[in-house]
């Protein structure tokens, strides 16, 4: 079965080259990253923030337990542990729970753009960890992205809780940004979906419990539909396959250059919000959208 997982997640042609591969897999993580601010906006909105943020890790830490007793994983040596520590806090802890708890405060489509300060996070990291340092007409447009994001956000602060809202959305990019490039260094001694799931695992333990300890503040006939399906999509796609595909596209193209298929999100994750939370896309949003794609463009153009 070992076998089988991997050949379905290291799907090779002589047709598609290494980094086309590893384009390939990284946008197959972001189209499922792209609505986990949407399904966390449709959670929140009836159920507990933290039962969100910790409960989708907790679902998927419990997936990864099935997956990796199924396939039969070696218990990673200790000197990798350190490292998916730091992956389980980042992605497993950082990211669900702040993002989760700011989205009461504000909408998704301001938090989608809020978010797309990863990218750079994850630059910065991975130029730190692997010591490989892109040229300087990378940072350039990698930092100008970043302004867009920085300045747009500070224009919106009108009351104290949408500033709160967007320094939890910082720091959870901060750290996740942290841990997908640690994930990615880790990805190539230990697998990509490896990495994921003994993070996940690890982080079983304090997350299940303060899951269940969240059950009683739960009023389940109040709790419609779609706000489990939001769930349900945090804790399965965006919280365990998507990582599945993105570490496999960092191992193979390099943190610097596959972390900025991130900033597409925005568009995917404005149209989600339009979609499914039936939320107003304003002209400045997309216009920033719009600056920040190009901004990752010419970054690899000139990177």
């Amino acid at each position: 079965m070992n076998q089988r997982v991997e050949r379905l997640l290291q799907i090779k042609s002589r047709a598609v080259s290494p980094i086309a591969e590893a384009y390939l897999f990284g946008l197959a993580g972001v189209l499922m990253f792209s609505g986990g601010i949407v399904a966390t906006r449709m959670s929140v909105l009836e159920l507990p923030p933290i039962f969100v943020g910790a409960g989708r890790a907790a679902v998927a830490g419990l997936l990864s337990l099935v997956l990796l007793i199924l396939t039969r994983q070696t218990v990673p040596n200790r000197r990798y542990w350190p490292g998916l520590f730091i992956v389980a806090f980042g992605a497993a802890f950082a990211f669900p729970v702040f993002t989760a708890v700011a989205l009461q405060w504000t909408d998704a489509s301001h938090a989608t753009l809020i978010t797309t300060l990863m990218p750079l996070f994850t630059a910065i990291f991975g130029a730190w960890l692997s010591k490989q340092v892109p040229r300087i007409g990378f940072w350039l447009f990698a930092c100008c992205g970043a302004a867009l994001v920085s300045i747009y956000s500070m224009t919106q602060h009108k009351v104290a809780d949408l500033a709160l809202a967007d320094a939890l959305l910082f720091a959870a990019c901060l750290f996740c940004g942290l841990a997908y490039a640690k994930g990615a260094m880790l990805a190539k001694e230990l697998g990509s979906w490896q990495v994921i799931c003994w993070a996940l695992v690890l982080a079983l333990p304090i997350l299940l419990p303060w899951t269940l300890y969240q059950l009683p503040n739960i009023t389940l006939s109040a709790v419609s539909t779609s706000a489990w399906l939001g769930f349900a999509y945090l804790s399965v796609f965006s919280m365990f396959l998507g990582f599945f595909a993105w570490y496999r596209g960092l191992s193979l193209g390099g943190v610097a250059q596959i972390s900025q298929l991130q900033q597409l999100s925005p568009f995917l994750g404005l149209g989600w919000a339009a979609i499914c939370l039936g939320e107003q896309i304003s002209a400045i949003q997309i216009g920033i959208a719009l600056l920040v794609v190009f901004c990752i463009v010419l970054g690899r153009r000139f990177g």
